[in-house]
C-alpha cells in the first residue's frame, strides 16, 4: 500500500515532494478534451521514479454511450491515453464506468463495453490495466450500483479489467462505505486503486463533490477503515491545499 494524491499534470513530481506522496495521478492533458495527449514533459524522471504513477482519462469519455458520436470517440481517447499512460510508467488508466441515458436498455451500454474490450485484445491487448471506477449518481450509470457493477463486470472481468474505488462516489451512490471493501471484492475479485476522498453533501446525495479527509460528511475513521481494508494504493483527489495533512493523516491512521 502507498498513499499519494491527484496533482497538477505539468510537474507530479515536484508536487509529489510537496505532498510527501509515495504515488501520484494525473490528466495526460486537458481533462475536457478528446485530443490525443502530447508526450509529456517529465517522461524520463517518471520513468525512473519509485512514486506509483496512475494516470486518469478525461471526463468526456463514455464507453457505455448508445450514441456514436461519443462512443466512438470514447473508445479512440481511451486508446490513445492508455499508450500514453504506459509510455511514462503508469501502473493503470482510471476510466469512469460511463452512463446510458434514460430510456436506454443499461444492457447496451454493458454490451458496449465488452465490445471495447475484445477489440482491443484482438488488436494485443491494452499496454496496461484499465481501471474502471464507480460513479457517483445517475440512474443508467454502469458502476454506480454494486448490482449493475456486477453485470458489467461478468461481461469486461476476463479480459483482466481492474477496479478503482471511489469513497465519495460511493458514499453519494447510498452504498455504505463500512462493507465496501468486501462487497465490491465479492463482485470484481479486486480492488487495485483507492480514491480515497471524503463528500461535501450527504449519503445518497448523487453529487460528486469531493472534501479533504477531515472536512465532509464521512467519519474520517471510516475513510481509513475502508484503506486498512483494501490494502491498494490510495490516492486523494481532495482539494489540494490539504492533501499534504490528507497524506499525514492517513499514514497515523495506518500506523506508518
Amino acid at each position: 500500500m502507498r498513499i499519494g494524491a491527484h496533482v497538477r499534470d505539468d510537474d507530479p513530481l515536484g508536487a509529489a515532494v510537496e505532498r510527501g506522496a509515495e504515488a501520484v495521478q494525473f490528466f495526460l492533458g486537458d481533462p475536457q478534451s478528446w485530443k490525443k495527449p502530447a508526450p509529456h514533459p517529465q517522461t524520463e524522471q517518471l520513468l525512473a521514479t519509485e512514486l506509483d504513477v496512475y494516470v486518469h482519462s478525461p471526463y468526456p469519455v463514455n464507453l457505455a454511450s448508445m450514441n456514436n458520436r461519443i462512443r466512438i470517440p470514447s473508445r479512440k481517447t481511451v486508446t490513445q491515453h492508455a499508450e500514453g499512460a504506459a509510455a511514462v510508467g503508469a501502473k493503470g488508466l482510471i476510466v469512469h464506468g460511463g452512463h446510458v441515458t434514460k430510456g436506454e436498455d443499461p444492457a447496451e451500454g454493458i454490451a458496449n463495453w465488452r465490445k471495447f474490450f475484445e477489440r482491443q485484445a484482438a488488436d494485443g491487448g491494452f499496454p496496461l490495466p484499465i481501471l474502471i471506477e464507480n460513479t457517483a449518481g445517475g440512474d443508467n450509470a454502469m458502476a454506480r450500483r454494486l448490482e449493475m457493477l456486477a453485470r458489467l463486470w461478468d461481461a469486461v472481468g476476463e479480459f483482466g479489467a481492474g477496479f478503482c474505488l471511489d469513497t465519495c462516489h460511493a458514499f453519494a451512490a447510498g452504498e455504505e462505505l463500512v462493507d465496501i471493501v468486501d462487497r465490491v471484492k465479492a463482485v470484481t475479485g479486486r480492488i487495485d486503486l483507492v480514491h480515497l476522498n471524503n463528500s461535501r453533501d450527504e449519503f445518497g446525495s448523487s453529487r460528486d463533490r469531493h472534501a479533504n479527509i477531515k472536512a465532509g460528511t464521512i467519519e474520517p475513521e471510516v475513510l481509513a477503515a475502508v484503506v486498512a481494508a483494501a490494502g491498494a494504493t490510495v490516492v486523494v483527489e481532495t482539494p489540494a491545499d490539504g492533501q499534504a495533512e490528507d497524506i499525514a493523516f492517513l499514514r497515523q491512521a495506518l500506523g506508518r
